[in-house]
């Protein structure tokens, strides 16, 4: 059995870093977490998609820290929610996914957290947990209970929800009852703390009412900060937008993305997803302030601390070493995937058949914009086809793309 680390420098880190409010209060959490008492502590993510990114990365970082400190931590994967959809401000409503979709989302999940999170210790291990194993027995008068605590009025108080209203957008019933599943995971696995952005806040709350509710228990939630720009206030990294530094990328293309983040972005990168102390962050950060030291500089150790994280200190070094050489000095890599192409192939088609485009569409976009290359040489006519003369030469797709080709 894990000992409980009562350590006040660790807890205090654990409560200020990434953090962004705990409710009711950090105080009443720290004097909790010092007793020395194992507690359960839980986050969940809803598969919708098959990529995590460096956001979900930051709540499993503070996780870690909590099962480091002797802690019961649970992994929740939200199978069975995935499938409602939480309620979002960015389009009208979610699509449902099936049970198939959801396990095709999961599968690589583990293996993209690994970094962060100690599945192999026997001494105080990891819970994985799947929330269909409880919501998917509730019968409908089960739901008719758990609804019954709450009014329409306050579901309506949700920000997302008073967004649709004002803008006479519809809101389904069945996004009430997301909130409800959510609130009844802490309910179900009976919890003492729940992690969250502050997203899922008003999830996280129903869940805590649910607690109290149903089994006369105190819930805390840890919300902890989401990767936002603190210029524009857009998300930095959003599963349902595609954007941002997701977990399963390459080392050239996660060093590539940290390294194209807006400047002021780069004290938060560091303090969020990184493990350079609070200490160094702050000369950082003032040094920046004050203009001692160029932002591209600081820009190419954030993106090195963060890719050693996920592929270790030797796939950092040459993800740094490919950054300077083909995107800062504009030079082809030393090694080149060789494609197979026959005569009459269209550029448009290699690309989309390589991956170089998810499309023909946006391939077709790529070359009008001044994206592709072939030796150095913009391709401007879209119908532009493979002949003998392309034999060995070099295209380029994008800042990081190359291919050699190979005419059959």
């Amino acid at each position: 059995m894990a000992k409980i680390i009562t350590d006040e420098k660790m807890i205090d880190e654990l409560l200020e870093r990434s953090v962004e409010e705990v409710l009711p209060s950090k105080g009443e959490l720290k004097k909790l977490l010092m007793l020395g008492k194992k507690i359960r502590i839980y986050i969940g993510t809803d598969p919708t998609g098959t990529s995590l990114h460096l956001g979900h990365a930051t709540n499993y970082i503070i996780l870690e820290k909590f099962r480091k400190l002797g802690h019961e931590v649970i992994f929740l994967i939200g199978d069975f929610t995935a499938r409602i959809g939480d309620p979002t401000d960015k389009i009208s409503v979610r699509k449902q996914l099936t049970r198939n979709d959801v396990k095709k989302n999961i599968k690589t999940w583990l293996k993209q957290v690994k970094p962060v999170i100690n599945f192999d210790d026997k001494k105080n291990p990891v819970k994985i947990m799947f929330n269909h194993d409880w919501l998917s027995k509730l019968t409908f008068e089960d739901v008719i209970k758990l609804a019954s605590n709450f009014t329409v009025q306050q579901m309506l108080e949700r920000d997302m929800f008073e967004k649709r209203m004002k803008e006479e957008k519809p809101i389904y019933l069945h996004e009430f009852f997301y909130p409800l599943m959510q609130g009844y995971d802490s309910v179900a696995m009976d919890v003492d703390i729940e992690m969250c952005g502050n997203d899922q806040k008003f999830n996280a709350l129903v869940g805590r009412t649910l607690l109290r509710k149903l089994k006369d228990k105190e819930k805390f939630v840890f919300i902890t900060t989401l990767l936002e720009n603190p210029v524009t206030k857009e998300k930095m990294m959003s599963k349902s937008l595609g954007t941002g530094v997701f977990l399963d990328e390459n080392n050239v293309n996660m060093f590539g993305k940290i390294m194209a983040q807006a400047d002021e972005n780069i004290s938060q990168l560091f303090t969020d997803c990184s493990y350079i102390s609070l200490e160094e962050i702050g000369k950082i950060k003032k040094d920046l302030e004050n203009s001692k030291v160029n932002p591209r500089d600081i820009k190419i150790k954030l993106a090195f601390e963060i890719t050693k994280i996920y592929h270790g200190e030797k796939k950092a070094d040459e993800a740094k070493e490919y950054f300077e050489k083909v995107i800062s000095r504009k030079e082809t890599p030393d090694e080149v995937v060789s494609i197979e192409a026959s005569i009459e192939d269209t550029v448009i088609e290699i690309m989309t058949r390589e991956g170089l485009a998810k499309s023909n569409g946006e391939a077709k976009r790529k070359i009008e914009q001044g994206g592709v290359s072939l030796n150095g040489e913009i391709i401007k006519d879209i119908q532009t086809k493979i002949s003998k003369e392309m034999n060995g030469k070099i295209l380029k797709v994008g800042k990081r793309e190359f291919r050699k080709i190979v005419v059959e």
